[in-house]
């Protein structure tokens, strides 16, 4: 408990140990990199606030708050913080069905939700769970991303053509909305938005350090402008309703929470699946350390204190973060001074924003959410990997046919299946000696077409050797064993062994007994510590003996050797081992037929 306490007061400590890596030459990067940060987060925060159905400074403030709480008490010194089109949505998708988007009390159900989701954060970073994220398969957030962006696509749709919005709903609920409105098309408001996404295509091949979003909504709003959109039906936006966040304590209710607690917990798990992967990512190519539990305190810090200052929930951006380390960041400090120019900013632009077009915002999001989904990556997994393909497969159907946060759950699910299965299923396989640049090594006997010799067999076991694997492995054995007429002595390795339970040591008995009562004998051969401590601890050695457990292949082949029967290895042609040339019988072989 002592350790737990000191462990929590360090993670909360506002003095953080990259404090020592500020200089002038370091602030002087960072400040670049932190206005370039606040020129793109601008649009981008107004744009995930109305994805997430909430008023557009909820963004802005999400994108200057969460920031810079995260970026001080993270662990990544590059990576950025703010408002997530992937979190946004899950938030809309969550959270419509308890009240109507945009309403005072959908805003006040989401902020609690936001307080909801830090605390999760903060409880799993103070336990030290952040190797969990580990086990969850990279495709679950790709397949959730991917339904993500066809689900903020769909509710953009009719802006983007000036159709009246539906009630909502997923993806076909949506398409069908704009499927029956289609007739009511606004040609002035499909040309603002094709306008705008033509303009960030043309824009994205350039840099980018452009701010891009900026850009093409001012070319929006100019074609706008020149065609009077206002006076031909396109809706415009309102102006902001503050540029100072109100401070105010959530409503913590027992009722509310309850009703919330799935919503907050999906959505604090994908905010840290996004924030870790970015942050482990970031830290691997820069070759910096990185704490993905501090980076769970640091995440679950910035939304919890967020929600007093009318954020929701934010996560890691991949899209600010790669900006700000082409930029040159340094270390967080760029973070605060993108948080610092994007007040500014926003005191600047914010009286401009009723003249954008709602087409040219939409056409912004469809191009965000296209950019969303990864396609190279996904077509990767579809071409190299079953097990990750039907991971990808069911997240993202889930996503698109039922709720989007009932993907996660799926996905989540579905990985661990797909782990269990695997550690069910290790590889047994029979190894052969054979010649490769000149070097004799073991490869597989069946997928190399190998001879083998036919009293020994070196059998590999890769992988956990427990309960839930002990049948599939047994069935191995036995199809190893085919229909030898000679029993044959086994060579076992368990250099690949990472784990074995009672029943495993159960199978390893019944194995050495099996091959004794046959006429024939078991080796095994492993300097796996902890391999070799569990089968010790079940008796394992005492069945097998001391004469039979080597250290590595080559003693345990010259042991089985020497016992293998002379009478069958003096007609033996093949010779498989160098050993074989101790054998009667290999005085008679021609000289091209030598070991």
């Amino acid at each position: 408990m002592h350790h737990r306490l000191i462990a929590l007061l360090s993670s909360l400590n506002p003095v953080r140990p990259w404090f020592r890596q500020v200089t002038t030459g370091t602030l002087k990067a960072d400040a670049i990199a932190g206005l370039t940060n606040a020129a793109i987060v601008l649009p981008q925060g107004v744009a995930f606030a109305i994805i997430a159905g909430l008023p557009p400074e909820f963004g802005l403030f999400t994108a200057v708050f969460v920031a810079l709480i995260a970026g001080i008490w993270g662990s990544s010194m590059i990576m950025v913080s703010g408002p997530t089109t992937a979190i946004s949505a899950v938030i809309f998708a969550s959270m419509s069905q308890f009240a109507a988007p945009g309403s005072q009390t959908y805003i006040a159900m989401v902020l609690t939700l936001t307080f909801m989701v830090g605390t999760i954060q903060i409880i799993a970073g103070i336990f030290k769970m952040g190797g969990l994220i580990s086990f969850i398969s990279h495709s679950v957030l790709i397949g959730f991303t991917a339904a993500a962006a066809l689900l903020i696509a769909a509710s953009q749709i009719g802006g983007a053509l000036g159709i009246e919005r539906g009630d909502g709903g997923g993806v076909f609920e949506r398409l069908i909305h704009v499927a029956e409105k289609f007739g009511q098309v606004n040609i002035t408001a499909l040309i603002i938005s094709g306008v705008t996404i033509l303009s960030l295509v043309a824009l994205s091949q350039v840099s980018k350090k452009v701010p891009s979003y900026i850009i093409a909504l001012v070319i929006g709003s100019g074609v706008a402008y020149l065609l009077g959109a206002s006076d031909k039906g396109v809706a415009m936006f309102a102006p902001l309703q503050s540029i100072v966040p109100t401070i105010g304590a959530p409503n913590l209710s027992f009722g509310l929470i309850a009703e919330l607690l799935p919503a907050a917990a999906t959505v604090a798990f994908v905010g840290l699946l996004e924030a870790i992967s970015i942050g482990r990512s970031f830290a691997l190519r820069r070759d910096e350390p990185y704490d993905s539990s501090q980076e769970m305190v640091g995440q679950g810090l910035s939304n919890a204190v967020g929600s007093f200052f009318q954020c929701y929930a934010g996560s890691g951006s991949f899209t600010r973060s790669g900006l700000n380390a082409d930029a040159g960041a340094q270390t967080p400090i760029s973070t605060i001074f993108a948080a610092g120019f994007l007040v500014i900013l926003l005191w600047v632009l914010a009286p401009y924003l009723e003249f954008v077009p709602v087409p040219a915002m939409a056409g912004v999001i469809l191009f965000v959410s296209y950019r969303l989904i990864n396609f190279a990556e996904i077509r990767h997994v579809l071409t190299s990997n079953k097990s990750e393909t039907a991971i990808l497969a069911a997240t993202f159907l889930t996503g698109i046919f039922t709720e989007l946060d009932l993907a996660i759950v799926v996905g989540v699910i579905t990985s661990l299946c797909v782990f269990l299965y695997d550690s069910a299923h290790p590889i047994v396989a029979v190894g052969a000696p054979t010649d490769v640049n000149g070097r004799r090594v073991f490869k597989n006997a069946a997928r190399y077409n190998l001879p083998e010799c036919p009293q020994i067999s070196v059998i590999r076991v890769d992988g956990p050797l427990f309960f839930a694997s002990v049948e599939n492995v047994e069935q191995q054995f036995r199809r190893v064993e085919g229909g030898n007429r000679v029993p044959k002595t086994k060579l076992m390795g368990l250099k690949g062994l990472w784990k074995i339970d009672l029943s495993g040591a159960g199978l390893l008995l019944k194995e050495i007994r099996r091959a004794r009562k046959a006429g024939a004998d078991f080796h095994i051969f492993t300097t796996n510590a902890p391999s070799l401590t569990i089968l010790r601890r079940l008796h394992v050695f005492d069945e097998l003996g001391a004469s039979n457990l080597h250290n590595n292949k080559a003693e345990a082949i010259a042991a089985a050797v020497a016992a293998a029967d002379d009478d069958i290895c003096k007609d033996c042609k093949l010779r498989i081992f160098l050993e074989c040339a101790l054998k009667p019988g290999s005085e008679s072989l021609a000289p091209n037929q030598e070991p």
